[in-house]
C-alpha cells in the first residue's frame, strides 16, 4: 500500500517537473528513480524501534484470559507491526473511528516501548471498550480465552475491513460441477475476500474442505468454510500420564466419519438421503495457525476439563498430510501458547511467547524467562504457529 502511494506520488511529481520546463534534458524515469530512492531512505528511517517486549499486563479483575491472549497476539509479528505502524488507518473503508483497534494498539505500544524500567501495562481502557462492543464479557466471572480470541479478532476485523460495509461482490456464483476442486475452492475464497478483507484475514484465515461421499452412487460433493483456528479433539487414552501427540489430535479431527441416512444431507445425484462418508481437509493454509485443544467438555449438568498431556513440536509441524494431495510439506514453527491451569471454575491463564532471547512466561504482570523444556505440559490450551514455507498458503 505504502509503495503504491509512493509510486503514484513520484510519477505525478515527475510529470509536473518535466511539463514545467520541457527544455530540461532529463527523463521522467531518472527523476522517478531518484525520488523513489529518497522516499525509501526516508521511510527506512521511520522503521519501528522496539523494546524487548518482556512487559507484563496488570490483572484488572479476573482478566488473566485477556492478558494471555493479548501477549500471544503481541508476539504475532505481522499483526504487531501493522498496528504499531498505524497502517490500519490508511486501509479501512469505514468512516467510523476504529476505537477498539486504537486501544489495542496503545496496549501494544506499551508492551513494546523502549523504556527499560517499564514492567507492566494497564489494559483497562482496552477491556472497557471491548466490553462496550461485546457486553457478554462484562462482569468479573472467568471467561474462556478461546472465546475471547475469536470475538476479539472478529471485532478488530470488522473495524479495519478493507471492503466497504455495503460492498457486494460482482462475480456471479460459478457452476461448481464443471470446476476442479482447486478452482472451486479458489472461487469460494474470492467470494469471501470480496466482502471480508483485513490483516486478520491475511494472517489468521484458512479454508477447510468438507467432502461427502455417497455410498450408493459414489458421488462426491464439497463445501468450503473459512476458519481462523482449528479446534482439535483430544483422543481418549488408557494412560492419562503418557498422553497423546498433536498429530493424533489432527488425525482424529480429519478422520473419515460414516454418517447414517438419518444424519446425512440429501445426495445431489440420488436425490435422497443415503449413507455417506464425511472427511475434512485443509484446503488453504493460514500464515498464522491457531490450534485450540478441546479440553473442556459440556456434560449434562457440568463442564469437565481434560488434563491429558498433548505433546507438540516446537518446530516443523507438518500439516501437509492434512491438506490437498499435491501440497507437499507445509511446515509451521511454534512461537506462542496459552496455558490453562486449575479447574473449570477456579482456573488461571498464562502465556508463553518466544523472543530473541528464548522463551518467556507471561503470568499477568510477572514475566520470567523459561527453557524450551518447560513448554510441554498437560495444561496447553491454545498453540500459535507461524508458517515457514509461504507458498503453501496460496494453495
Amino acid at each position: 500500500m505504502l509503495r503504491a502511494q509512493m509510486d503514484s506520488s513520484c510519477q505525478a511529481l515527475c510529470r509536473s517537473l518535466v511539463s514545467q520546463n520541457e527544455n530540461i534534458d532529463i527523463s521522467q524515469s531518472v527523476l522517478y528513480t531518484s525520488l523513489m530512492g529518497l522516499l525509501l531512505v526516508a521511510d527506512k528511517e521511520r522503521e519501528l524501534t522496539l523494546g524487548n517486549g518482556q512487559v507484563g499486563l496488570y490483572n484488572t479483575g479476573n482478566t488473566c484470559f485477556l492478558n494471555a491472549i493479548v501477549q500471544c497476539l503481541s508476539h504475532t509479528q505481522g499483526l504487531r507491526d501493522y498496528c504499531l505502524n498505524k497502517t490500519y488507518l490508511q486501509n479501512t473503508c469505514s468512516s467510523r473511528v476504529p476505537e477498539l483497534m486504537n486501544e489495542f494498539t496503545k496496549v501494544l505500544e506499551g508492551l513494546w516501548c523502549t523504556d527499560e524500567g517499564k514492567r507492566s501495562v494497564n489494559p483497562d481502557r482496552f477491556y472497557r471498550v471491548f466490553k462496550e462492543a461485546l457486553p457478554y464479557f462484562s462482569g468479573y466471572s472467568q471467561q474462556d480465552a478461546h472465546e475471547f480470541l475469536r470475538f476479539l479478532l472478529d471485532r478488530l476485523h470488522t473495524e479495519i475491513n478493507r471492503r466497504h460495509p455495503h460492498h457486494t461482490a460482482a462475480t456471479p456464483e460459478p457452476s461448481y460441477t464443471r470446476l476442479r476442486i482447486s478452482e472451486e475452492a479458489a472461487a469460494m475464497w474470492k467470494r469471501y475476500v470480496d466482502k471480508d478483507d483485513s490483516i486478520i484475514v491475511d494472517l489468521f484465515s484458512g479454508q477447510l474442505r468438507s467432502s461427502l461421499h455417497c455410498s450408493v452412487c459414489s458421488h462426491f460433493s464439497n463445501t468450503f468454510d473459512v476458519f481462523c483456528d482449528l479446534s482439535l479433539p483430544i483422543p481418549k487414552t488408557s494412560d492419562s500420564r503418557t498422553g497423546v501427540t498433536l498429530g493424533e489430535c489432527l488425525d482424529l479431527f480429519s478422520h473419515e466419519e460414516k454418517l447414517s441416512k438419518e444424519n446425512s444431507p440429501m445426495c445431489e445425484t440420488c436425490n435422497r438421503c443415503t449413507e455417506t462418508t464425511k472427511s475434512l481437509t485443509i484446503q488453504r493454509f493460514p500464515k498464522i495457525l491457531v490450534i485450540h485443544l478441546k479440553r473442556f467438555t459440556a456434560l449434562r449438568y457440568s463442564i469437565r476439563k481434560s488434563t491429558v498431556p498433548v505433546s507438540f513440536p516446537l518446530t516443523d509441524l507438518d500439516l501437509g498430510p492434512f491438506g490437498p494431495s499435491d501440497c507437499g510439506a507445509v511446515l509451521y514453527d511454534l512461537y506462542a501458547l496459552c496455558d490453562h491451569t486449575g479447574t473449570v471454575s477456579m482456573g488461571h491463564y498464562t502465556a508463553v511467547c518466544q523472543d530473541q532471547d528464548g522463551w518467556c512466561c507471561y503470568n499477568d504482570s510477572c514475566v520470567t524467562q523459561i527453557s524450551a523444556d518447560q513448554l510441554q505440559s498437560n495444561q496447553a490450551y491454545l498453540l500459535f504457529y507461524r508458517l515457514k514455507n509461504n507458498t503453501a498458503s496460496r494453495k
